[in-house]
């Protein structure tokens, strides 16, 4: 791999890196939106001579991109959603340069990530010609923020053994992976005027004691769990002048890798089951409308391997670690794939307006991308036991919504 590895390496270009990074995050691209940023990474990949598939999710004017390389089936994806959150200002969205720091929305979930792996493909088709090329795939989706639609639609149609996800994980090395659960509450109450709380029931002060009385609980303890929870909305009556009679609250879980939705759902229901107790006239429903397992794949694997053998060689200390968040990896893991989550950035400042990455990391995670893609041909040894199980892959019940 050496020889090869090192015409990549010298192929790889910060200048132009940079730039496409910038002139992505200028294009402003929320879940649903994508088309523009697609159109310029369509012209981009073509211009540099790879036939680009639009892959269709949903309708016409949302698509994935697709490009491959190689001879062969790719046996390795590298994966970027190329969808943000919606912009929290509309004149400040765009890319902005502070010394080696670039600010702006999606620079760091997961634009950064795209970029260093668009950069790493244009290195790796010019300094690579024929026989020399890995088998391997660049897949740019849309709607990971969203319902992670990009990626159904991908799953459905293709199959690839390994998958690098561009993730902001401060170029950790993520093979593990925490699930996720959606649990939703309402509370019902009685309509009164304002002024007249006694003639009524408050739904959202029976909602606050729920939420404490769950809070409460050992398995919600954050010095003592490892379950990661927050509340991330509680709305009711729009009206003024009366006491709500609706109150709805939704509750994100982010869970171990070894920890199965089901019993944390069987968890919740239980001690909401005895709030009842503390508050008077309790009329609660409880739902569950998303669950994807964690997964941990270990470190002992041919990924793993390469990260060992190219750390050192750009003086970056190889950590491993668990991605904390959700993301398209969940549905690759269940769809029979084995994801890596990888890239630059930071996800404590991804979604806010303090999102930056540092380009110093995205030139790195464009070397290292570059190295994995080199071994892609050795990942042709997954059990047929795992790739056998793509025809059995369920949309709906591995749906992904994906909230970071």
């Amino acid at each position: 791999m050496s020889g090869r590895l090192d015409d990549v390496m010298a192929a790889i270009d910060p200048a132009r890196l940079k730039g496409i990074l910038c002139e992505m995050v200028d294009i402003y691209s929320p879940s649903g939106k994508e088309e523009d940023i697609q159109l310029y990474l369509e012209d981009l990949l073509s211009r540099a001579g790879f036939t680009v598939e639009r892959q269709e999710v949903e309708e016409e004017e949302r698509y994935n991109l697709r490009v491959t390389m190689g001879e062969d089936e790719p046996r390795l994806y590298l994966v970027g959603h190329v969808d943000t959150v919606p912009a929290w200002d509309l004149e400040e969205f765009g890319a902005r340069e502070e010394g080696e720091i670039i600010h702006g929305l999606g620079s760091s979930d997961m634009k950064g990530g795209c970029a260093a792996m668009i950069e790493a493909w244009l290195a790796l088709s010019e300094a690579l010609k024929g026989a020399r090329r890995p088998s391997i795939g660049l897949l740019l989706v849309v709607g990971e923020e969203e319902n992670g639609d990009g990626s159904s639609a991908f799953l459905e149609q293709c199959r690839a053994p390994w998958a690098v996800i561009g993730e902001p994980t401060g170029l950790c090395a993520c093979f593990a992976h925490y699930g996720y659960l959606e649990a939703g509450f309402v509370t019902h109450g009685l309509k009164s005027h304002s002024s007249l709380p006694e003639l009524g029931h408050n739904a959202v002060e029976s909602m606050l004691r729920v939420l404490l009385h769950l809070g409460k609980d050992p398995l919600f303890d954050r010095d003592k769990t490892d379950i990661v929870y927050s509340i991330r909305e509680m709305r009711s009556s729009q009206k003024g002048f009366v006491v709500p009679d609706r109150c709805e609250a939704w509750i994100d879980l982010h869970l171990p890798p070894a920890l199965d939705p089901a019993s944390v759902q069987h968890s919740i229901r239980r001690i909401v089951s005895a709030a009842g107790r503390h508050v008077p006239g309790l009329d609660l429903t409880v739902a569950f409308d998303f669950a994807s397992a964690g997964y941990n794949l270990g470190t002992n694997n041919p990924l793993a391997r390469v990260l060992e053998e190219i750390y050192p060689r750009l003086g970056i200390p190889l950590k491993f670690d668990a991605f904390r968040s959700h993301s398209d990896g969940n549905l690759f893991f269940a769809a029979g794939c084995r994801p890596l989550i990888l890239g630059p950035g930071a996800l404590e400042i991804s979604h806010t307006p303090e999102e930056q990455v540092d380009f110093n990391e995205v030139l790195a995670a464009a070397r290292i991308y570059a190295a994995l893609c080199l071994r892609g041909d050795q990942f042709a040894s997954l059990s047929a036991e795992r790739c056998g199980s793509w025809a059995s892959f369920d949309r709906q019940a591995c749906w992904v919504g994906c909230r970071e």
